[in-house]
């Protein structure tokens, strides 16, 4: 079996698996990049692994006149940029020791060695600069399934890394399919693992968190958790009921998959801290929870807000009332979305001043937006 794509065949690419293999190592590129060709994804990164240490990495590169940077050289990784391209070149690896968070890794030798570091059998797929499919550990066979199974022992692999546990349902939503259900393996090995989640850094879980959410449509990988316990764990107080609907709703409407909204369909407690959101996400966070429930009318919304952001709130008020989109509301909501108030501090000057004007320019905008921005700047002018 061989892949395809533009991004294998490129002089840039190609550059670097010839500095390797024209000086007697190995090149393989890895994991994503072979999983999302196998596919017909796109591809975003291109990581390559080989026999040659580090140091000889660079030497290579150097001498190619290629751009070397040491990004993770303590664990073998050294960035190659060919082109303006970055390829990220790791020596082939094993975990001598983890502690569920770190592992001490010791260079290895050999494909099946470091294939067998790796989480996932679908992560551990390895090609040559032809395209060429390498196959260690069963990945193909479980990438056809869609079918996302640890690497050898379930419980091993997750005390290796605890964030395996989110990964794993992480690779679900995006890549698992409904008929083929979860592997139960995992599931139990989960199971037994879930104090391991307290080690992780809050925001580890929050980036998997965000990554998960992000999928197309991620209800069976939160239902999942949420049955595994491991929701719970991350996330209390949250609920997966308004979720599903939410994911209906959004495709209804339209819109794009959003984190951040799904996480407000969910709930809980202290979400922004547990999952260490950034200022913008948690701001948004904010502002679909607590306008999700109040009474302020779409048309208001859309003036205040915005079209695109007053778009995921009414869609989230459907969901959790599990209705369809109001489209009645939406067009109430566009109304108010170019809607522009007539009225300017500088037309109220100089009989109102200070704080006087500020009031007075709340008072006039709460009466136009109440008519249906209706009233026109003179009509607005004369009111007492």
């Amino acid at each position: 079996m061989r892949i395809t794509g533009d991004w294998l065949i490129t002089p840039a690419t190609q550059a670097v698996c010839a500095m390797l293999t024209e000086a007697g190592h190995s090149a393989y590129f890895v994991g994503g990049c072979v999983r999302n060709a196998l596919m017909g994804e796109p591809v975003a990164d291109i990581d390559i692994s080989t026999d040659a240490r580090p140091e000889r990495v660079m030497e290579l590169a150097r001498a190619a006149g290629l751009q070397a940077v040491p990004t993770g050289i303590d664990h073998g990784t050294v960035t190659v940029i060919s082109h303006k391209v970055p390829h990220e070149i790791t020596t082939y690896r094993r975990d001598v020791e983890t502690d569920g968070r770190r592992a001490v890794v010791a260079f290895a030798d050999s494909i099946e060695e470091d294939a067998r570091r790796r989480d996932f059998t679908m992560n551990a797929l390895y090609a040559d600069a032809s395209g060429a499919v390498r196959d260690p550990v069963g990945g193909l066979d479980d990438l056809k399934a869609h079918h996302v199974r640890f690497i050898d022992d379930p419980a091993a692999r997750i005390r290796e890394d605890y964030l395996r546990i989110l990964r794993f349902f992480r690779f679900n939503a995006w890549y698992g399919r409904a008929k083929g259900g979860f592997d139960r393996e995992a599931l139990a090995a989960i199971a037994d693992n879930l104090d391991g989640l307290e080690t992780l850094s809050r925001e580890r879980v929050g980036a998997e968190m965000i990554k998960l959410l992000s999928a197309p449509d991620p209800t069976r990988a939160v239902a999942a958790m949420d049955k595994a316990g491991v929701l719970l764990r991350i996330l209390p107080g949250a609920v997966i009921s308004a979720l599903g609907p939410l994911v209906y709703v959004e495709d209804e409407a339209g819109l794009a998959p959003d984190p951040v909204l799904r996480l407000a369909a969910l709930g809980g407690e202290d979400v922004a801290e547990r999952l260490r959101l950034s200022k913008a996400q948690a701001k948004a966070l904010a502002f679909f929870r607590h306008e999700v429930g109040a009474a302020t009318p779409p048309a208001e919304i859309g003036y205040r807000h915005g079209a695109e952001e007053s778009e995921k709130l009414l869609a989230l008020r459907a969901a959790l009332l599990q209705e369809h989109i109001d489209r009645k509301a939406f067009a109430e909501m566009e109304e108010g979305a170019n809607a522009v108030f007539p009225i300017r501090a500088a037309d109220l000057m100089p009989e109102y001043e200070g704080p006087a004007l500020g009031e007075r320019l709340r008072l006039l905008e709460t009466l136009w937006i109440t008519s249906g921005f209706e009233l026109t700047r003179d009509e607005l002018l004369r009111k007492d």
